[in-house]
């Protein structure tokens, strides 16, 4: 607790010198920044004021911004790339209110890789932050043309994708469930759609996607890897408009207007696919009946009720089904709810308080009447989130809140028909709460210094009611204890400091550093190498401790010919506590006592990440690589040594070019290369009864082979002037034809059964795509 004290009257004494400092007769400018066609909040648009001071503020996640100044005549320049810059003049005699409406910029003829300012990569002191808009993901050639955030960020360095054609993925050696993935403050279990070849995020109703590798602000938790914020579009405010596109595999609308011009708007935006429907064209009976699709659908809601107060409503709602004639069922979604009041309680105090409702389940069901059973499992959120940001000066703004989550884990009750020979099986829903409250300032001391600091404070309780046991280290039941409904089990506190600083050399480079501590409650159990629909949630307990990841990074930034061109290089080591892994032979499904069979050990990451970015022109794109080491130490595997994590691949390389000749065509393509997986292979074999057995030794001691793929894709634009925009979008996924290992597998050689045969499992050839896209 003394720690605790130290950094609590550590921050309080910083901020109050902040305030100190900044204690004199000032006026506060404050506004939203918005589209002047849509009505659209802009994210990290830039606000500066000149005059007898120069100074600025970038606008928050709602495109809110406050800045300060003594009283006197000032210019007011607002900026967001890709649309014109405004000029203002204003009079400061009093707190005035500045609500700018930018207007896109048409005459640009090159294509803009940006979303804030120019040299933002060099001022911001956050670490390991990557922005992407729209334009650049629906730029990128994806599979079978569907536009794909979780996909486009597997390009960026230190983001490795989880296998061919994966939307999971691994940052900087965490596992992917180590990833927090939200959806307007929502969080999203299982964010992807058959069996992972497909996000859930629908890119047209998406407006902002923010991707922390590591150095996380403190208002973030609850994940030791990354997190993903991404923005929902809130809506067109002006007119009706839509939009949508059809491809060969799926198609998609979005239909936005105002609910009440200039005041409130609404946007819904859904997809399906329809291979079910090519199922039914099939000659093959067998194939006819079987069912695979999925849909999603996005909507939101926004009504501004005054100046100071505005609420937002919005919803993700997406399923996947997955049938076999009239003998087996799977299907899995997501359903997210998000109540948002943004307040504004005076001119430098901004307030968000969100309620949010998340929910994952699965239904499996078996339809043979004498084997017949259905299996549930959920995992669903109510969530409690308020935030405040308040400006202390231009160069001094703090951020803290509080969040508390309700869990329930209902890990999977069997329900067998009539005339099964199969049983009924019950097991105990879980149910936790995990608190937390956090206080961050980002603040200049000094003209070229920058720095974001602040602490989070978690902890984690679970509750009853249930039967809870404690286990010894070979598995071995301790005790058993029933609790009742809301009584405390256990209970685990962690303090998670963090801080990231940036010393700016001249205005087109700086040096940066950061240190960040998270910790993660709830953790997924996975005997597959990539995230499965029916993988197994479990949280803390009396067995299973919180996650722990200590990190410590640095970097050089440095733009060059006024920002045309980004470089960045950060090096990184992360060291982390309490990391799980299962017994061999491990049965994660319908186990009741699955922790009796889980391992706990540490684990370390290293690594250096490359990044070289062309943003402005006919021609840009980026170049990113990656080599890292990623290992794990547990005392039951190995005799204890130090082994390397599935994930764990020593280069990763991503080549991406956008060329955009004229006003009608833009080309794309995308190289990626990366060294093969950690993966364990069997080292001998032996009879048993006429079968044969592998016999294995080292964990992941042998490598997959190399992956390597050239995607490429041409989209013409349709002649301007039009009531009904269109374009043709044309892609070629995998244009060598390179077969690329999905999985490896072992059998004995039918000619010499004396020896072993590794089999090769491809997964994609060669795939072309096209999509007819519009507007009006």
């Amino acid at each position: 607790m003394q720690k605790l004290h130290r950094c609590v009257l550590l921050i309080l004494l910083i901020v109050g010198l902040s305030k100190l400092s900044a204690a004199q007769n000032k006026y506060t400018i404050n506004g939203t920044i918005t589209d002047a066609t849509t009505g659209e909040t802009l994210i990290g648009a830039s606000v500066r004021i000149s005059g007898q001071v120069t100074s600025g503020a970038v606008t928050n996640a709602y495109g809110f911004f406050s800045l300060s100044a003594p009283a006197g005549s000032y210019s007011v320049t607002i900026s967001f790339v890709g649309y014109k810059t405004e000029n203002q003049t204003i009079m400061l005699g009093k707190d005035t209110r500045l609500n700018v409406a930018l207007t896109e910029d048409n005459q640009l003829s090159e294509v803009v890789i940006s979303a804030t300012r120019q040299n933002e990569n060099v001022i911001n002191p956050q670490m390991g932050l990557q922005k992407m808009n729209v334009r650049e993901i629906n730029d990128v050639p994806v599979l079978l043309g569907e536009r794909d955030v979780l996909k486009t960020i597997q390009l960026l360095p230190g983001i490795k994708s989880a296998g061919e054609g994966n939307s999971g993925f691994y940052v900087r050696g965490g596992s992917t469930d180590q990833n927090l993935i939200l959806l307007d403050e929502a969080p999203v279990y299982n964010a992807s759609h058959l069996l992972g070849f497909f996000s859930t995020f629908n890119s047209d109703a998406i407006k902002d996607v923010s991707v922390y590798k590591g150095g996380m602000p403190a208002q973030y938790g609850g994940r030791l890897a990354s997190v993903v914020d991404i923005k929902m579009n809130d809506g067109n405010k002006k007119e009706f408009a839509a939009e949508g596109g059809i491809g060969l595999i799926s198609s998609r609308l979005k239909v936005e207007g105002p609910l009440s011009k200039d005041k409130g708007s609404f946007m819904i935006s859904g997809r399906r696919t329809y291979l079910d429907a090519f199922l039914a064209l099939s000659p093959d009976s067998s194939v006819r009946g079987n069912t695979l699709y999925f849909y999603d659908l996005n909507a939101k809601a926004n009504y501004q009720i005054n100046d100071r107060n505005t609420i937002f409503l919005s919803g993700y709602f997406g399923r996947d089904n997955l049938g076999i004639s009239e003998t087996f069922g799977f299907d899995w979604g997501n359903s997210t709810l998000t109540l948002r009041w943004n307040h504004l309680f005076s001119n430098r105090l901004f307030s968000n308080t969100s309620l949010i409702y998340s929910n994952y389940n699965y239904v499996i069901e078996n339809q043979i009447a004498e084997n017949s059973f259905k299996i549930k499992s959920a995992i669903k959120d109510f969530n409690l989130k308020q935030d405040f940001e308040y400006s202390i000066g231009n160069n001094n703004r703090l951020k803290f809140g509080v969040n508390a989550i309700h869990h329930t884990i209902a890990p999977g009750n069997l329900e067998s028909g009539p005339q099964s020979s199969v049983n009924n099986t019950n097991y105990e829903d879980r149910k936790g709460i995990e608190l937390a409250g956090y206080i961050s300032n980002e603040w200049s001391p000094a003209e070229r210094f920058n720095l974001v600091y602040g602490l989070r404070l978690s902890n984690f309780s679970l509750l009853g009611p249930g039967n809870f046991r404690t286990y010894d280290e070979d598995g071995n039941t301790l005790t058993t204890t029933a609790y009742g409904n809301g009584e405390l089990v256990s209970n685990y506190f962690n303090l998670e400091p963090r801080v990231s600083a940036s010393y700016q050399l001249n205005t087109s480079s700086s040096i940066k550093a950061a240190y960040t501590r998270n910790t993660q409650h709830i953790h997924l159990m996975s005997n597959s190498t990539s995230t499965s629909p029916t993988d197994l949630y479990i949280m803390n307990s009396n067995n299973v401790k919180p996650e722990i990841a200590d990190q410590i990074a640095s970097g050089y930034f440095r733009n060059f010919s006024d920002n045309k061109y980004e470089f960045s290089a950060e090096v990184y080591y992360k060291w982390m506590q309490n990391q799980i892994e299962y017994r061999t032979g491990t049965d994660l499904r319908g186990n009741a006592n699955v922790e009796a069979d889980l391992l706990y050990g540490d684990g370390r990451a290293y690594g250096i990440e490359l990044f070289f970015k062309k943003r402005f022109g006919k021609l840009n794109g980026w170049l990113g690589y990656t080599w890292s080491r990623t290992q794990r130490q547990f005392d039951a595997i190995d005799d204890g040594r130090w082994f390397y994590a599935r994930q764990d691949r020593t280069h990763d390389l991503s080549l991406v070019g956008i060329y955009k000749p004229g006003k009608r065509w833009t080309f794309s393509s995308v190289f990626v290369y990366n060294t093969g997986n950690a993966v364990t292979f069997p080292s001998g074999k032996y009879q048993i009864n006429g079968r044969t057995v592998f016999y294995y030794t080292e964990k992941n001691g042998y490598r997959t082979p190399d992956y390597h793929r050239l995607d490429v894709s041409a989209t013409l634009e349709g002649k301007p002037g039009r009531k009904i925009q269109s374009n043709w979008s044309f892609g070629i996924y995998n244009l060598y034809n390179r077969h690329n290992a999905f999985s490896i597998d072992f059998e004995d050689n039918p000619d010499d059964p004396e020896r072993t045969q590794a089999v090769q499992t491809t997964l994609f050839g060669i795939i072309p795509s096209v999509t007819w896209n519009f507007k009006f």
